[in-house]
């Protein structure tokens, strides 16, 4: 006889009647599914998306009647070493909404749960921007009133200089749905022209997505021009590198390795870019090996090193592949050095 599965998060929600969807609110804003997110739910698997060995997620819940008025919770639970969900974390949070529950049916109600809740936490403002813009266009709603504006401004026609009148929501909307094959060509052609400071801004809307091959290669092309400037920002060059994040991976690391021969890739919003927002291209040996040489440099601090290999390494796919290049032959005496303080830490 089989044993009945224990009581969790989604069915509690699901059994109030209302649909539900999951994004990951730590790394990207990224949908996860519900067969994935009740996989860590039951620690069958990791949490795919690690940060600070926590889970940090949105939980969005959609009633009946409602669907313009989605309920959003944010959550972060611990994880234990191997990744998975720290049981207790999600218990009792199930033990409030059941005590609430008891008292008021009303699924409504279920919110005071968040209240004074040390699994609760505010997202960033440029995260929340991204949520909704995700959210409207799944829930099949018009964008945001600063839609319109951003589309203009990409267009060219107000004059490039006049980026700081674009609201970040509206950047982010397009990206969103830059699916629609007349904003993606939108983008593709503001690319070359835009300032530094709204490409970067851009950069971290598009980090959520993956371009379509014309806006990966105008990125791409970006890249390649600041790369050629010495007095580039590092911060426009890990921008543009979170811009191609989720690209073909092979254009993604060739885009890596281009930086990581320049000055600027001592920087830490270039390395913490790298393994924070690009780390699937790190799967190729000899990008892995660039990366971690460069991290184990002398230019870098050492708390830089310890943390960006302690992320990586607790990302479900990538410890295999980054433990192989700690303790290769090929290795640096610096990075084994490095390497063995990060053991003894």
């Amino acid at each position: 006889m089989s044993r009945p599965q224990p009581l969790t998060l989604t069915g509690f929600l699901e059994d109030t009647g209302a649909r539900l969807r999951y994004f990951d609110m730590g790394r990207r804003v990224s949908p996860l599914s519900r067969e994935q997110f009740l996989a860590f739910e039951r620690t069958d698997l990791p949490y795919p998306y690690p940060m600070q060995q926590k889970a940090w997620f949105a939980l969005v819940q959609i009633h009946a009647g409602q669907e313009d008025d989605p309920l959003i919770w944010f959550l972060q639970f611990d994880l234990d070493e191997q990744g998975k969900l720290v049981q207790a974390n999600r218990d009792y949070l199930i033990h409030r909404f059941l005590e609430i529950a008891s008292e008021q049916p009303h699924p409504g109600e279920l919110g005071r749960a968040m209240q004074d809740n040390p699994y609760a936490f505010a997202p960033r403002e440029d995260k929340m921007a991204n949520l909704h813009a995700m959210l409207q266009r799944d829930l099949g709603q018009a964008p945001s009133q600063y839609f319109a504006h951003a589309r203009d401004y990409l267009s060219g026609r107000p004059g490039w200089d006049q980026w700081s009148f674009v609201g970040y929501q509206g950047l982010a909307d397009i990206a969103a749905r830059q699916d629609d094959p007349v904003l993606a060509a939108l983008l593709t052609g503001a690319i070359p022209h835009l300032p530094d400071e709204p490409l970067i801004a851009l950069c971290q809307c598009l980090e959520n997505h993956s371009p379509a091959p014309d806006l990966a290669e105008a990125l791409r092309a970006r890249l390649e021009q600041a790369r050629r400037v010495p007095a580039t920002r590092p911060v426009l060059l890990a921008s543009l590198l979170r811009g191609l994040s989720l690209a073909d991976e092979d254009l993604l690391a060739a885009a890596i390795g281009e930086v990581l021969d320049l000055p600027q890739a001592n920087d830490v919003e270039v390395l913490a870019a790298i393994g924070g927002r690009a780390w699937p291209a790190l799967r190729h040996p000899d990008l892995a090996h660039n990366y971690l040489e460069r991290l184990a440099s002398d230019e870098v601090e050492e708390d830089v090193f310890n943390h960006c290999v302690t992320d990586l390494l607790r990302l479900p796919d990538m410890q295999g592949p980054i433990l192989v290049v700690l303790r290769g032959e090929q290795r640096s005496d610096s990075l084994a050095t490095a390497f063995q303080r990060l053991l003894q830490a």
